[in-house]
């Protein structure tokens, strides 16, 4: 399944960037660090070119640190790109963005021009959180749900950076099935736009499988069961989801457990790693050239089709 989700703000912005990307020297991507690779904005990489850019995981307090250090490790040995975990429960550490932002600019903090730095993301990766902690104050609006922020805006931070916010934008289409469903279980993409229950499907495989401790702590069981619905049944039925007849109510139990998830309250999980996203970046790549393919032979047959 792939995600189509670019309402028309999004394109909006994208336009936007683009007229001000020559004024900048500097990109902030801001990744949500439960999931770096499916938060990371092919299209952004696009329109920045060969500008240095900062990659800062934040809500690195819901992830688990060892994947986090993993990918900070990965991401680090991209050419012009450096990495950075940030929580907002140590606001103190984004001096340290600061100070990466005047290293890799050597040159231009020298001078007596500030540095044009623009900040990027996906919606509801924590962008303008990170803004208002680096400005001291509220400047942006934060909301748990994706697409807050709307315009663009630009904020001096006195002290040599001026800051170029602008709104979370996805991509037009997720190409890749289990990154679709990534976003959608951390709340990067509208709850509508997928089917909940699909949804905690997904994030109950995967966490049976990777972080079996977790969920019987946090739902005091002695085993696992073996699949995902018969998981989501048997904490269903310990939560009282239950419908008339001793049913469990399926999609309530859904919610209570992505909630749990999003909110941090299971523990520390990080939904994929780097050896994993790059093995579907290659298949995704496969099945896009594959469509590119067809899609050229059936323009090739019409064509044949009205000249005969």
């Amino acid at each position: 399944m792939s995600i189509q989700w670019f309402p028309g703000h999004m394109n909006k912005a994208r336009k936007q960037v683009e007229e001000i990307l020559p004024q900048i020297h500097l990109i902030i991507e801001v990744l949500d660090a439960r999931i770096p690779f499916s938060s990371e904005n092919p299209m952004i990489a696009k329109l920045r070119g060969d500008k240095p850019c900062i990659k800062v995981l934040t809500k690195s307090d819901l992830a688990d640190p060892v994947m986090t250090q993993q990918w900070i490790d990965y991401l680090d040995k991209k050419k012009g790109v450096k990495a950075l975990a940030l929580t907002t429960e140590q606001p103190e550490k984004t001096q340290g963005l600061i100070d990466l932002c005047r290293k890799m600019l050597p040159g231009k903090d020298q001078g007596h021009n500030d540095i044009h730095v623009m900040i990027m993301g996906i919606p509801n990766v924590g962008k303008s959180t990170l803004i208002n902690t680096l400005a001291g104050k509220t400047i942006a609006k934060t909301g748990n749900e994706p697409a807050v922020t709307k315009g663009q805006q630009r904020i001096n931070l006195r002290n040599g950076i001026m800051l170029f916010d602008t709104p979370g934008m996805l991509w037009p289409k997720v190409e890749s099935e289990k990154g679709s469903y990534r976003l959608a279980t951390t709340g990067a993409i509208k709850d509508t736009a997928m089917s909940y229950d699909d949804v905690a499907f997904f994030a109950a495989d995967f966490l049976l499988k990777h972080y079996p401790a977790l969920l019987m702590a946090r739902y005091q069981l002695d085993e696992l069961p073996t699949t995902e619905l018969d998981f989501l049944e048997l904490i269903g039925k310990k939560r009282g989801c239950l419908r008339a007849g001793g049913k469990v109510d399926l999609e309530k139990i859904s919610t209570i457990l992505l909630n749990e998830l999003r909110s941090g309250t299971l523990g520390r999980i990080t939904l994929e790693n780097p050896e994993e996203t790059e093995r579907e970046t290659v298949i995704v790549k496969q099945l896009i050239a594959e469509k590119e393919a067809k899609k050229a032979a059936r323009k090739k047959n019409r064509k044949k089709g009205k000249s005969s």
